[in-house]
């Protein structure tokens, strides 16, 4: 699986910005779906999980009510609807595979990363 994420840039705090992540491959569809992001100086971290069919969803306490995962198995992308931004959201964001269906909140069981778009939020 190859991935291609899309959507970063400069945003204003309040303000809203829709991240797309566009799968290559044939099993896409059989694996669950995620998010990470890392801000500077800081480790990568968790934000959203999607199921392999869309049908279970987390998110982070961090942007709980703000942020939203989707998928679109027939286009082959998994996206990440923000609303109420905040400058500590600023990151660069990197969409992710799971190994498996259902995902889970665990960096390493990832193994599949994208090159990572880059989210400014300016106060």
């Amino acid at each position: 699986v190859q991935l291609q994420a899309s959507g970063g840039g400069l945003v204003q705090a309040g303000g809203s910005l829709r991240l797309s992540c566009a799968a290559s491959g044939r099993t896409f569809s059989t694996k669950a779906m995620g998010w990470f992001r890392q801000a500077p100086g800081n480790e990568r971290e968790f934000v959203a999980v999607i199921s392999w069919s869309g049908g279970s969803t987390y998110v982070a306490d961090s942007v709980k009510g703000r942020f939203t995962i989707s998928r679109d198995n027939a286009a082959n992308t998994v996206y990440l609807q923000r609303i109420s931004l905040k400058p500590e959201d600023t990151a660069i964001y990197y969409c992710v595979a799971h190994k498996a269906r259902w995902g889970s909140t665990v960096l390493s069981e990832y193994n599949y990363w994208g090159q990572g778009t880059l989210v400014t939020v300016s106060s």
